[in-house]
């Protein structure tokens, strides 16, 4: 015979002659072997063998009893059981036996070539099932490790199978889902958003859908599964996640949104610039030659007041769209907090508590200081509107910092170290529907003529010019936070000279010649410059401009242009001029402002006013640009 591959036998009888038989038998084959008299013994030695050969009549306990004690233990549940009887043997003690839980029932003196045979075929069963359950195990540990919900479905799209994850998200045991349509688990939970009506897996197609559950979004697939010949034979039911996919994408979207229009309030913001220069400018001349008592002078103070509204209207929009002319420079926040904090209190009144906690070791800053003040100014007002019956506003400034891992989630902000500015309101709070538009120009949730729905747009532009990062956190019923990240500057910041008292207004005698293709613009500025005793020649475009100057006799000192018109740009006039009139100064205008697109490839650093402009404004550049040292602007 062939040696059987080691394995443990317990050899369970309280005749030793017959133990030792059994034993030569079991050892001849390359068994090992251990031995009990007892059915107490047997239950000690049981955990240690791979198979049991149990007589039935044993002097403390019968071995029905042991039998089934050894299939009650888990840890010996599995083991084959050979049951021995040296007694006639009924048909009943064979029932008896074999109801216990024995795997075959021999009768004494039994046969060694059949009882071999019987215990080596039990052996190799249990090898095989015990194979078998080891690799479902493995099976179900790597189906439960999966992320994402998985189910096994039969042909009429029942769950037979499903992993952790998909129970984890249905909030219910795995076993209390099998046997249950996949389609009825799903329909009718109220947490659930947008669950189609799937088709029987019969229908052999794929089915796909974004399925809501909760506050969490998954997509949901249904792959019919097919047999060797491609029938079909059920279905696999997955669901993974793409709440953070979905949230990226909806980010993209606003985004893009923003930036179009964005792109459309930049040039209404130019169209308007311009008749904001007509109107302000030409109120501002004729009140200048009124006396204090003309009764015209009230009237033509309301148009300048109108003018100036309007003018810081088109300020936001440009503020918004990014287009906005920034003076940044280094700068200290908790000085400009502490500088606001007098207006803040005036702004919100008495029943709103101010409360100001700034770090002391607070980094700096590169921004508009004037800009900034403005983001402050609009957060206040719009806390103190979402607080009516009074609360808190707090405000706070820590030092920050991006890692990797957020910018993944963040695509739009740059890792790096930060500047943080977080204003807080206990108002009335905000639901999503209104969170999602609130930095939209003229979005407003006031009543009418209470607001414009430009200052959150002001703001959002504001910080993304600057190139900061904006996040909002509301609920319903429990306030409003936004914060506001800047980057750091690492270089400390020098302290700020007091700002000059504003000058008179200069004048001049110089010859300035005026490209301007908009008439009405045209016509102020030589207005405002002769009054200002400037000789001035106008032109309505590039080729004009050119032709002027080369028919002028005397000398050209400025040339004023216009950056974007018809015909030839600011620049291409500029360049040409600079061959007919070398030494000649340029100041460059526009309702535009964007670096790329507004200057229109003017060089940075180059003289610009920014349209609307006053006669006084006017004044002041073209003087400082006449008065700047050779190669200035």
């Amino acid at each position: 015979m062939s040696v059987q591959p080691s394995a443990t036998i317990l050899h369970v009888d309280d005749d030793s002659a017959n133990r030792e038989t059994t034993a030569y038998i079991l050892q001849a084959e390359g068994f090992r072997v251990l031995q009990a008299a007892t059915g107490a013994e047997a239950l000690r030695l049981a955990p240690q063998a791979d198979a049991v050969l149990l007589d039935v009549r044993l002097p403390d306990v019968s071995g029905f009893e042991v039998c089934r004690r050894i299939r009650a233990d888990p840890a010996t549940a599995a083991l084959p059981v050979i049951q021995l009887s040296g007694h006639f043997t009924s048909s009943g003690d064979r029932v008896q036996g074999l109801e216990g839980g024995a795997d075959a029932y021999l009768t004494k003196p039994v046969d060694p070539a059949e009882l071999l045979a019987q215990l080596k075929a039990l052996l190799r069963a249990h090898r095989a099932e015990r194979a078998a359950s080891e690799a479902a195990r493995q099976w179900q540990t790597t189906f439960d490790a999966v992320r994402d919900g998985i189910c096994l479905l039969d042909r009429a799209g029942r769950i037979i199978r499903c992993n952790q994850a998909m129970a984890n998200l249905l909030g219910v045991p795995p076993q209390e889902l099998l046997g249950r349509a996949y389609p009825e688990i799903l329909r009718d939970r109220p947490d659930v958003v947008n669950f189609p009506e799937w088709h029987a897996p019969e229908a052999g197609r794929r089915q796909v859908a974004e399925v809501g559950l909760g506050s969490r979004w998954f997509r949901a697939t249904l792959d019919p599964a097919l047999d060797e010949a491609g029938a079909v034979t059920g279905a696999v039911a997955v669901w993974a996640e793409i709440t953070e996919h979905r949230r990226l994408e909806e980010q993209l979207r606003q985004a893009q949104k923003m930036e179009a229009v964005g792109r459309l309030a930049g040039g209404i913001a130019h169209d308007f610039n311009n008749l904001l220069t007509v109107i302000t400018g030409y109120a501002d001349l004729v009140l200048a030659q009124l006396p204090p008592d003309a009764p015209a002078r009230p009237m033509l103070e309301q148009v300048l007041y109108a003018g100036e509204r309007a003018a810081s209207l088109i300020r936001q929009l440009l503020a918004f769209s990014r287009q906005q002319v920034l003076a940044p420079r280094p700068l200290d926040l908790n000085a400009l907090i502490r500088q606001t904090e007098r207006l803040l209190r005036r702004l919100l009144g008495a029943d709103v508590e101010l409360a100001i906690v700034l770090e002391p070791d607070l980094g700096r800053i590169q921004a508009d200081p004037g800009q900034l003040e403005q983001v402050l100014l609009n957060l206040a007002i719009n806390a103190r509107d979402a607080m009516p019956h009074g609360g808190r506003l707090t405000i706070e400034t820590h030092n920050a910092a991006f890692d990797e891992s957020y910018t993944r989630l963040h695509p739009e902000v740059q890792p790096g170290l930060y500047v943080l500015l977080a204003v807080s309101d206990t108002g009335c709070g905000m639901d999503e529907a209104t969170k999602a538009r609130i930095f939209e120009p003229f979005f407003t949730t006031k009543e009418a003529g209470k607001g414009t729905g430009l200052g959150l747009a002001m703001v959002y532009g504001t910080v993304k010019q600057s190139g900061g990062h904006i996040e909002v956190y509301s609920e319903l019923g429990r306030g409003t936070t936004f914060k506001i990240y800047l980057p750091r500057l690492a270089e400390p910041v020098p302290s700020a000279a007091p700002a000059p008292a504003p000058a008179p207004v200069p004048g001049g005698s110089e010859t300035v010649l005026l490209v301007e293709d908009q008439d009405e613009v045209r016509a102020l500025a030589r207005a405002a410059l002769e009054a200002s005793g400037y000789q001035v020649l106008e032109a309505r475009n590039g080729p004009e401009a050119l032709a002027l100057a080369q028919q002028h006799t005397g000398p050209l000192h400025l040339v004023i242009t216009d950056v974007v018109m018809p015909k030839m740009s600011g620049r291409q006039v500029a360049e040409q001029l600079a061959v007919l009139c070398p030494g000649i100064k340029v100041l460059y205008c526009s309702g535009y402002t964007d670096e790329t697109v507004v200057r229109h490839g003017v060089p940075a650093g180059t003289a610009f006013l920014q349209k609307p402009f006053t006669p006084a404004t006017l004044a002041r550049k073209v003087r400082e640009v006449l008065d700047a040292p050779p190669g200035g602007p």
